[in-house]
C-alpha cells in the first residue's frame, strides 16, 4: 500500500510542471476574461474594479444615448451574432457535404494512390492562414481570376460582386476548413468494413438504402467530429471575414476585436468571448451526447 502511495505522490510530481503550465496558460487567460465580463470598462480602455453587468446587457441591449436608462435590442450585436451562426452552419454543412464524398474516394483508392490523395488534402496546413486567404481574394474579387475566365468565356456581361459579402466570407470559411471535414470522416471511412455493403447488396438494398441504412449510421462520428472541428474555428473566425468581408461583414471575432481595440470597452469584448466560449461548449456537448447515445447502442 505504501508503495502504490509513493509511485501516486511520484507521478503527481512529475505532471505537476505540465499542470501548472496549462492552469496558466490556458485556464489563467480564461479566468481575466471572466473576471473582465464583470467589471467597468476604463475611460480609454482597460477596466474600472467596479462591478457591473453592463458588459453583459451591452450583448443584446443599448442604452438610448437621448434617454438614459432606457434600453432598446443592439440590433448590430444582434445581426453579427447571427451572421456567424448562420455562415458557420452553412461552412459546416457545405464542407460535410463535399468533404464526405471526398473522404470516400481518397478512402477507396488503392494504399499508394492513397497516400498522394492524403498529402494533397493536407498541403494547404502547410500555408499560413493568411496566405490562404489572400489566394482567395484573389479568386474572386471584380478582377480576380474567376470573373476574368467568366468574361473570357462570354458567360457574363459585367464581373460578378462576391468580394466583400457573406458569399466571400463563406467561400473563403468553406475552403480554409475542409480538410478539417475530411480527415475525420477519411478516418472513419477507413475502418469501414467494405463487406457490408456486399451484405446489403445482396439483400436487395438499393444505393439510397445502402448509404441511409449502412454507411452514414457507421461514419456518423467521423461526420460529427469533422463538424465540430469545422464549426468551432469558423463561427470565430477573424482573418477571414476582416479580408474577404471588407470591414462590412463582421463576424464575432472582429467585434471582440474592435471591443478591445476602437471600442474601448473591453468588459463587452470579454462578454462577447465568453459568450462566443459558450456557444462552443454547447456544440461539444451535443457531440458528446450524441457519441455517448451511439457508444450504448454499440
Amino acid at each position: 500500500m505504501a508503495i502504490g502511495k509513493d509511485r501516486t505522490r511520484r507521478n503527481w510530481l512529475l505532471s505537476a510542471p505540465a499542470l501548472i503550465l496549462l492552469t496558466l496558460a490556458a485556464a489563467g487567460p480564461l479566468l481575466i476574461m471572466v473576471v473582465y465580463s464583470f467589471l467597468s470598462p476604463g475611460q480609454y480602455g482597460n477596466v474600472q474594479w467596479i462591478f457591473s453587468l453592463e458588459g453583459w446587457r451591452s450583448i443584446l441591449f443599448t442604452e438610448d444615448i437621448f434617454e438614459p436608462g432606457k434600453y432598446t435590442l443592439a440590433d448590430a450585436h444582434l445581426t453579427i451574432l447571427m451572421r456567424s451562426l448562420k455562415l458557420s452552419l452553412l461552412t459546416t454543412l457545405i464542407t460535410a457535404l463535399v468533404g464526405f464524398p471526398t473522404a470516400w474516394f481518397i478512402a477507396t483508392k488503392p494504399p499508394k494512390t492513397r497516400v498522394l490523395w492524403l498529402f494533397l488534402i493536407t498541403i494547404p496546413f502547410w500555408t499560413n492562414l493568411l496566405i490562404r486567404t489572400f489566394a482567395i481574394n484573389e479568386v474572386i474579387r471584380n478582377e480576380g481570376l474567376l470573373n476574368s475566365f467568366l468574361l473570357w468565356a462570354g458567360l457574363i456581361t459585367e464581373p460578378l460582386r462576391i468580394i466583400y459579402t457573406d458569399t466571400a466570407v463563406f467561400i473563403g470559411m468553406a475552403y480554409v476548413y475542409l480538410p478539417f471535414m475530411v480527415l475525420p470522416i477519411f478516418a472513419a471511412i477507413d475502418r469501414f468494413d467494405m463487406r457490408l455493403l456486399e451484405a446489403g447488396f445482396d439483400l436487395y438494398a438499393s444505393r439510397l438504402q445502402v448509404l441511409r441504412r449502412v454507411i452514414l449510421p457507421i461514419v456518423k462520428p467521423g461526420i460529427i467530429a469533422g463538424s465540430i472541428l469545422v464549426f468551432t474555428p469558423s463561427i470565430g473566425a477573424y482573418v477571414i471575414p476582416r479580408i474577404l468581408g471588407g470591414g462590412k461583414n463582421l463576424m464575432v471575432g472582429n467585434l471582440i476585436d474592435l471591443q478591445f481595440g476602437q471600442g474601448r470597452n473591453w468588459p463587452l469584448g470579454a462578454a462577447l468571448g465568453m459568450t462566443l466560449l459558450v456557444i462552443v461548449m454547447i456544440a461539444l456537448a451535443v457531440y458528446t451526447r450524441v457519441t455517448n447515445r451511439e457508444n450504448d447502442r454499440g
